[in-house]
């Protein structure tokens, strides 16, 4: 019986290198020449997907963590900011002394002094993630993340979401109570420990981008499986069949997973799909 895979990118089919190992490439490419479909299912939107994601192959994307889905280069839904409201937070978020990046399917749109405050931020993010100081030490915004354009229009009516810089997190709670139509969230640490702050369309999720997708193929849940490393990846792995959590997932992910394979940069993704027989 064919299988629809769902992947989440960061941590799950590329390392925190933005590298996508080699025997992930062959896991995807051979599970789709069995029939089986493959989708990433991610916070990024499209424009971060760099040209080498798509060269691998795959059947469509669920970007910003569920505003957007694609299937086989036709777009089946897309939610977006109104652009009274990216109006709104752009003002309010250089009113607070905030840099931003506006995350767009063509760009990421960064503010005026984003490149420089940003520049320890993603180090330390990157950090977190298992990397040395060393490692990070002449690391750039976009080498993390792909698709950043400095000196762009920064009111726009093509926003999935807008990310900040927080420089507390009293930054985010006061998102939340600006914005009650958008959805707050942060990331980049837990709680109080956060990097950034977001703001998004309310009442999306991953889980549901997924359940669109099913639909539009007039498919079974019981047909799927689900990658992923993180705490967003959560209701992703519980709506599908199987859900699977890679070896360098955080603890809530790792407690809560059907399977766990081995860390993204140790084959994990490929392992997973061969005890899953979806190389077969």
């Amino acid at each position: 019986m064919s299988k629809i895979i769902f992947l989440d990118v960061d941590g799950t089919l590329v390392d925190y290198h933005n590298r996508i190992p080699e025997s992930a490439v062959l896991a995807i490419r051979q599970a789709r020449a069995n029939g089986h479909k493959v989708f990433v299912c991610t916070g990024r939107s499209r424009a971060e997907m760099q040209p080498e994601l798509w060269k691998i192959g795959l059947d469509g994307m669920i970007g910003g963590n569920g505003s957007y889905v694609e299937y086989n280069e036709e777009v089946i839904m897309h939610q977006m900011i109104s652009k009274e409201d990216s109006r709104a937070i752009v003002d309010w978020l250089h009113e607070r002394g905030l840099e931003f990046y506006l995350e767009s399917n063509n760009g990421l749109f960064a503010s005026e002094n984003f490149k420089e405050a940003a520049r320890p931020v993603m180090r330390k993010y990157v950090m977190q993630k298992g990397k040395t100081a060393a490692e990070v030490e002449h690391m750039e915004a976009e080498d993390a993340l792909h698709g950043l354009v400095y000196g762009g229009e920064l009111y726009r009516d093509d926003l999935n979401k807008v990310s900040f810089i927080l420089n507390s997190y009293q930054d985010h709670l006061d998102s939340a109570k600006a914005f009650p139509n958008l959805k707050a969230g942060t990331w980049g640490g837990r709680g109080e420990t956060a990097l950034f702050g977001d703001l998004g369309v309310k009442d999306i999720t991953k889980a549901h981008a997924i359940d669109v997708i099913l639909e539009h193929l007039q498919a079974s849940r019981e047909d799927t499986i689900a990658f992923g490393d993180a705490k967003v990846d959560i209701p992703m792995l519980e709506c599908c069949k199987i859900g699977v959590s890679m070896g360098n997932g955080g603890p809530e992910i790792l407690a809560m997973a059907d399977m766990v394979t081995d860390d993204v940069e140790e084959d994990g993704l490929y392992n997973a799909f061969a005890k899953l027989s979806l190389m077969e």
